[in-house]
């Protein structure tokens, strides 16, 4: 596996709970959840729409935090996987 790396505009948070409550108080759009290697470097962030989109297009595999309010959990989209 090819390893590289990027850099990313973001606002790094301690778990997805806390980057989902930012983004109430935040001017970023979107919470996600990042990393390799079975969650050993995982990162919860937040961060605009246009960067998302921006680590979409390079083919990074990420998902994306939603607050799923019928349950009450935290679930997870995942992209490029």
């Amino acid at each position: 596996m090819k390893t590289r790396q990027i850099t990313i505009q973001a606002t790094e948070h301690g778990s997805a709970a806390e980057a989902l409550r930012y983004l109430n108080t935040s001017g970023d759009q979107r919470a996600i959840m990042i990393g390799a290697d079975g969650g050993r470097s995982l990162k919860y962030l937040t961060l605009t729409q246009a960067e998302a989109e921006r680590i979409e297009a390079a083919g990074i595999e990420f998902a994306y935090l939603s607050y799923h309010k019928p349950t009450g959990r935290i679930m997870t989209i995942p992209v490029n996987d």
